[in-house]
């Protein structure tokens, strides 16, 4: 059994700041990539960032420059620092873990932007 918790959403005013966690317990002997996705309401799921164990990390390009994913292997957690936050950015986001080759996910986090 795996387990991402996240924590760290919430409101917060266009051009503010927040920062998502994500802890992963469980079986995780074969914790590789760990990133965030997020999903608008009737839209696929997108990827936001993506950092490897080694730390080369990827970005989507609408949050280049204004996100920064890090992570803490003796913890087995990643972090999404979101800087100037825009309305547009409101959605429900989902951190995952890649382990042994399979997929895994929280169950979300609402990060909501008022302009």
């Amino acid at each position: 059994q795996v387990q991402l918790v996240e924590s760290g959403g919430g409101l917060v005013q266009a051009g503010g700041s927040l920062r998502l966690s994500c802890a992963a317990s469980g079986s995780i002997f074969s914790l590789n990539a760990m990133g965030w996705y997020r999903q608008a309401p009737g839209k696929q799921r997108e990827l936001v960032a993506r950092i490897t164990s080694g730390g080369s990390t990827n970005y989507a390009d609408s949050v280049k420059g204004r996100f920064t994913i890090s992570r803490d292997n003796a913890k087995n957690t990643v972090y999404l620092q979101m800087n100037s936050l825009k309305p547009e950015d409101t959605v429900v986001y989902y951190c995952n873990a890649i382990i042994g080759g399979i997929y895994y996910w929280g169950k979300g986090t609402l990060v909501t932007v008022s302009s």
